[in-house]
């Protein structure tokens, strides 16, 4: 789907009624949409994209020293160099692979940021990394540091960050991974670390019956809400993941989150953003980006007509209803 066909969807979308529009939300995994028209070096895990002042799309994504794509029109992408040029030393404290996952890159303060992971695969020794850019380039990132970290002994596990900007400037990192589930912290926007006047680990969503599988925090917010997206079940499986995407709302950033239904993210809520459908196995590892035709989300998901390659998804949002479709 290109640019053009994804802003005219938009507009005869946010055209129709609040009321009709409910009933476009999806009640079967067939009614999730495909993935818009993406092409090129399009094979990437938990990706996020931000939109550059020169008008480039600027992506990373999990893998080597955290893996660059770019679009001149986010139709085409083309594989570009990793995030660092040298790995920082201390990523082999959390994991004998040299390599980090689930990159959060944003624009505040006239530079870039980028909050990353490192850790051992099914392990909670973990860390979350920090990284600044004045130019958000491949190669160009200077390392800051450990942020917040896990252990054996920890009840969470510090990945899958996700910084978020409230409208009195206060900074917000969610993160984690399976465990006790989701979490936050506030962090002084000075150092882009944790504030030292607060130090409280808020929790944010969990599974407490069942499995443990949650992740991928991220948060917007809009029309008065902060909503909390996450990704739930297995991951990286190929066509036998079972991963979706599911949102809940709140009206304070550190909760309580409830779903459309009004369950607590607390006690396994979550309104399903995407499923698996057809050849779209395993939709998650989203990120939210906000372009000039709307909202994105942007995700991987395994292809069912390709061997279960993982791909790039993305699709536009609306929330006209109040809650976030994909279309």
């Amino acid at each position: 789907m290109r640019r053009t066909s994804r802003t005219s969807r938009r507009t005869a979308l946010l055209a129709v009624p609040a009321a009709v529009l409910l009933a476009l939300i999806p009640g079967t995994a067939s009614a999730y949409p495909n993935p818009g028209r993406v092409t090129g070096d399009v094979v990437v895990h938990d990706p996020t994209m931000i939109r550059t002042s020169s008008g480039q799309y600027l992506l990373y994504a999990t893998g080597g020293g955290i893996s660059s794509r770019t679009s001149g029109d986010r139709t085409a992408f083309r594989a570009g160099g990793d995030a660092f040029s040298a790995r920082p030393s201390w990523w082999r404290n959390y994991s004998s692979v040299p390599e980090a996952w689930a990159p959060d890159i944003s624009y505040h303060g006239g530079k870039y940021l980028m909050y990353y992971s490192v850790s051992k695969f099914g392990s909670n020794t973990s860390a979350i990394g920090l990284a600044t850019s004045a130019t958000g380039q491949p190669g160009s990132w200077t390392d800051q540091g450990t942020v917040y970290t896990s252990g054996s002994a920890s009840d969470y596990n510090a990945i899958d960050p996700n910084l978020f900007v409230d409208g009195d400037g206060k900074w917000w990192l969610s993160f984690g991974s399976w465990w006790t589930g989701l979490k936050m912290i506030q962090l002084n926007p000075s150092t882009g670390k944790q504030l030292s006047s607060n130090t409280t680990r808020y929790s944010l969503a969990s599974r407490p019956t069942g499995t443990k599988a949650v992740e991928a925090p991220y948060i917007v917010k809009r029309g008065g809400y902060y909503y909390l997206f996450a990704s739930y079940d297995t991951c990286c499986a190929g066509t036998s993941s079972t991963y979706k995407v599911k949102v809940g709302r709140a009206t304070s950033v550190t909760g309580p989150y409830v779903d459309r239904n009004g369950v607590s993210m607390m006690n396994n809520g979550g309104t399903p953003v995407l499923e698996s459908q057809g050849s779209v196995i395993g939709p998650g590892g989203q990120s939210i980006m906000n372009d000039a035709d709307g909202d994105l989300i942007v995700y991987h998901y395994y292809d069912r007509n390709d061997n279960g390659t993982p791909k790039l998804g993305v699709n536009l949002l609306n929330w006209s209803s109040g809650w976030p479709v994909a279309y």
